[in-house]
This record gives C-alpha cells, structure tokens and sequence, in this order.
C-alpha cells in the first residue's frame, strides 16, 4: 500500500557528537569511540548487538528487521521498570567488507539513538558472501562497549542462513565460552531460505546453545505479516506533528533533526503499518534525542539551559532571554506530552485490531524477526527484575505466503460510531496474488475456484459518478484509506460487494 503522498528521501550528515573522538565505519558514518559513551551502572540496562548476515541471500532478513525494529522497540518500552536500551548493528558476509576483518562491519556500536539504527538499517545492502559467524561474535565482544554491570542483560542475536561453524580461524566453540564468561549471550536467528536445510540448521542450534542464549528457525521472506488498519494515518500525522517540538542545537543539532525526518520517510515509504509502529516508538519511553534536541536535553537533566552556549542554541532562540528560552523549551515539552498522549490512546485500539486478525489466522513455528528476539529478551531478562506482559496472539505468524513489501487492510470494528463497513484487498505480487483480509475472502475465493460469481459484485470504475457516490456514502476512515490504495478492492457496503479497480 503506498500512501498518496511519500516524504522525500533527506540526506542526513554524520551523528557524531561535536568534540568527541569519533570512528567511522565503510560508508564514512562517524560515530563516537567505544567508552566515549560512559555506562552507567545500577541501571536496569538492555544491550542488543545485532549481527545480520548481508550476503547475497538475505535481502528478506534486512526487510524483516526494517519492518520489526519499531515492534521489538515498542515492547521493551512496556517492561517494568523500564530499562536503558542499547543497540549496536553488525553486518557480516558481505564482500564489500575489509577481508581483514572477516568481512565483519561495525555499523554502529552501543548507542540509544534508535534513529541511527533505523539509519544503518536502511543503509545496508547485500553483496556475495563469506559468512563468518565467529568472526562477527568475536568482533562483538571485542569492539563494543559492553556495559560492565552484573545487572545488565547482554546478548549477542546473529542472524543468518550458512554454516555457523565455517570460520576457520575463530572457532565458534570457544567464542562462545568467552562470551557466557563474560556474562554475554550469544543466540542464534536461523534464517529458512527456500527449503530448510537439515544440514546446516543443528550447527545454529548449538550456537544458541553454547552461547548460553536461545535458538530461533524464522521464514526471512515470509516472517512479517503487515497489517494496515484505519488508525494509521491519524498515528502518522501525529508522527510529523511530534517532529515540530524539537529544537535542534549544538553541533548534531541538523544533522539528528534531518535523520528524525529520513527515518519517518523511511517508515511510510515501507507501509502504513511500519510508519505507524515508529510513531508509537516516538510516544514511547524509550525514544529520546537529547543528544541533538534542547527539548529531551533538558527534560533528562544532560544540560543546564542556563549554561548552553548561545552559538549552540537555533538562531530564532538566540536574541531571547533566558525566560523566552525557558518558555519556549516549555511550550515545546507541553505540546509533545499532548501529542504523545494522543498516540499513546490510538495506539492500543490499533494493537487490538492486530490482535483480533492475528487470533483468527493459523500459527507456524517459524515466526519472524521480531518474534525470536522479543521472546530471548523475556527468556533472560525476568531474571533481572523486568516483568513484561505475556506475549499475545499479536506474535502469531500467517501460515499463507505473504508476499514482501505487501501491505493488507483490515478493517473489522471502525474507528468512528457509525455502520460497520468491511473491505478486503487483493495485491497482485511478483509470483502470486496475495489475499488477506476478513471472512468475506473465503467466500469469494471459494466462488471463484468453483467457477461461480460472487454474489452482490458491483464494478465501480473510478471517476465515475458510482464511484464519487460510493465515496461519499463511506465512513471518513474508510474513504481515506481506499482513496490510498492500489490494486483492486472489494469493499462491503450496505448488504453489497463492490468491486473498484485502481483505488478510488
């Protein structure tokens, strides 16, 4: 599903922090050096270092963890108590890097800026590959700066699809002791890849067993199901409405505000489903930017108003006084918890319809991206203190082949207290067309096998006045939402099947 209206694409400059020491990884993003971000201790910490195998085979693993990393983010921002997230990326088995390094990339170390982890994440691309999973857990180890707590959950998730064992010079067996003596765990995301190679399966096994972490078999082309639902475009707009209460200053002032925005057109440009989980993530506990936003900066206490430089500040906040800049920071975190606490009320009905759809579909053992590190995380981390609610029917996984990139509607209760309409979309995909939708699909798809007509069938071909009538006669949340879609949409409406052809 494409929304009327994309965001551009926005180049985004370096995050580096001014004045910090930075290293940089391939493509030149800088970052700042393991230890420059301190670790704090006594912390109810989480760190997450993803390694993603990038070889030639696993565009739908990067698809996967694009679409899923707003889902894993928006349930750790449930636990309680909440904790400190870090997340580092790792890419490896990709003949674009240094050989030297086992072909293993730091794509950017520990960092609570969830934005440039989207930023990586979309930066990545695949290309060949050796897949050395030793040598990208040795680098995770080695190169991160793992916070030193005993109370802190540490893991280690490498995903792929090749041998775990073919690395010849840093064995597996041995990596993996030096992690859990560190107290660091290693799990394993086995990515099926056409037919489960019985094979290479048990050695991803043994990996999540000797790291001391969990194993996990997922579909990486048809793990993620996207669900739209009428909610999602009132969540967006109230995304972008958010992204007007900061106030970019210092020296990553532009760059972090310019990369808040490339991650929004990131989202929508995936699906409505993506973009409405970001902004959920935005309302979240866990999204903060005060290493670029006056805003977050104060609210945390990492700076004194009083004390920031004036060429630091924007330049409408420089010939203020520092009540004016008082207000403004004010007016600004007022407006933001208003905003935030309207996602924040949409967000669980959105969560509702996903898991009245979900609940009706079969489930498979193999699952999705999400789905294998939210349940190590739980595994691990309610032996720290943290309590979570108990995984859903949400996490259940369409048995139906979906195809990538495929967005479907579902509309079974509508937002607004009028008749209720349903509809249902058929996508056509690259190898097959893809049917998901409410009961009303059986139906047709039984009256179609057996040769028959469906019942009630109206064509509406769009511009026509039928058409214009029809759209008039819907619900406000219904009309947007079909005006949006392409493809061909049959639609339920007052006891009759209509079929319109191109969206309306």
């Amino acid at each position: 599903m494409k929304q009327a209206a994309l965001i551009s694409s926005i180049a985004v400059a370096s995050l580096a922090v001014g004045g910090l020491p930075a290293s940089a990884n391939a493509r030149g993003d800088e970052f700042p050096l393991p230890g420059d971000t301190p670790a704090v201790a006594n912390e109810h910490v989480i760190e997450l270092a993803i390694c993603l195998d990038t070889s030639g085979s696993m565009d739908g693993l990067i698809h996967s963890a694009r679409q899923k990393l707003w889902t894993i983010v928006n349930d750790l921002a449930k636990a309680e108590p909440t904790p400190k997230l870090r997340v580092a990326l790792l890419s490896y088995g990709n003949d674009g890097h240094n050989p030297e390094n086992g072909w293993v990339e730091v794509e950017t170390p520990f960092t609570e800026d969830l934005d440039t982890v989207s930023q990586m994440l979309f930066g990545l691309t695949t290309n060949g590959g050796t897949e050395l999973v030793g040598r990208v857990v040795q680098t995770s180890l080695e190169e991160l700066d793992w916070n030193p707590s005993s109370g802190a959950l540490r893991m280690i998730f490498v995903a792929g699809n090749e041998s775990a064992d073919q690395d010849d010079r840093v064995a597996v067996r041995a990596i993996c002791k030096e992690a859990t003596e560190r107290g660091i765990d290693v799990n394993s995301i086995y990515c099926v890849y056409g037919d489960d190679d019985s094979e290479v399966r048990p050695g991803w096994r043994e990996l999540g067993r000797l790291g001391n972490g969990e194993f996990a078999m997922i579909d990486q082309d048809n793990g993620s199901v996207v669900i739209a639902t009428p909610y999602d475009q009132r969540l967006i707009e109230l995304s972008a409405e958010l992204n007007e209460t900061y106030i970019p200053f210092g020296a990553a002032g532009e760059a972090g505000c310019s990369n808040q925005a490339a991650q929004d057109a990131n989202a929508v440009q995936m699906n409505s489903a993506n973009a409405a989980s970001r902004a959920a993530t935005k309302a979240g506990k866990l999204y903060s930017c005060g290493s670029w936003d006056l805003v977050d900066a104060v609210r945390i206490g990492q700076i004194d108003l009083a004390e920031v430089n004036e060429k630091d500040l924007p330049e409408d906040m420089r010939a203020l006084t520092y009540a004016q800049r008082v207000a403004k920071v004010d007016a600004m975190q007022k407006r933001r918890t208003k905003l935030q606490s309207q996602i924040n009320e949409l967000d669980p009905l959105r969560q509702a319809l996903l898991t009245e759809e979900l609940a009706r579909r079969a489930t498979t053992n193999i699952g999705g991206f999400d789905l294998a590190i939210r349940s190590a995380i739980r595994t691990k981390s309610e032996a720290l203190g943290f309590r979570f609610s108990p995984l859903g029917t949400t996490l259940a996984m369409v048995t139906s082949p979906v195809e990538l990139g495929t967005t479907v509607a579902i509309v079974t209760s509508p937002v607004e207290e009028v008749e209720t309409c349903d509809y249902f979309v058929q996508f056509g995909g690259a190898t097959m067309d893809t049917w998901v939708a409410n009961n009303l699909v059986e139906d047709f798809e039984d009256a179609r096998l057996d040769g028959e007509d469906f019942a009630h069938d109206f064509h509406v071909a769009p511009g026509t006045p039928e058409a214009t009538a029809l759209m008039e006669s819907l619900p406000t949340h219904v009309r947007d939402l079909c005006g949006s879609l392409e493809g061909v949409i049959y639609l339920r409406w007052r006891d009759r099947i209509y079929l319109v052809t191109g969206g309306c």
